[in-house]
């Protein structure tokens, strides 16, 4: 939603936690094509890893991450929606009110 890659969709490759202390949680996730980095690799033969030029995802802040609505194809918000007779939780798209699969 915010940086050079704004508007770009991208399936999630990873889930990064992170805890500071005791309290805080810093959760970011890795995005497929979003946030490309270059990085420069040396060679190391012992490990087989070939040098060069490499593009690679770097994570990206939660809070900068939207779901994208199956239905409509645009981001949107989520929301929990309790059944009334099972107690079963679902989450539900806030613009189509379509349950997320």
């Amino acid at each position: 939603m915010r940086g050079k890659d704004a508007g770009k969709t991208g399936e999630v490759l990873k889930v990064v936690k992170k805890v500071n202390g005791k309290r805080a949680l810093q959760t970011k996730v890795v995005i497929k094509g979003v946030n490309l980095v270059t990085r420069h690799q040396k060679p190391n033969p012992t490990f087989n890893i070939p040098g060069g030029i490499l593009k690679i995802e770097k994570p990206v802040d939660i809070s900068n991450v939207m779901l994208v609505d199956a239905k409509t194809s645009k981001p949107t918000r989520i929301t929990i929606q309790v059944d009334a007779k099972t107690g079963k939780k679902s989450r539900v798209y806030k613009k189509s009110n379509q349950v997320i699969k």
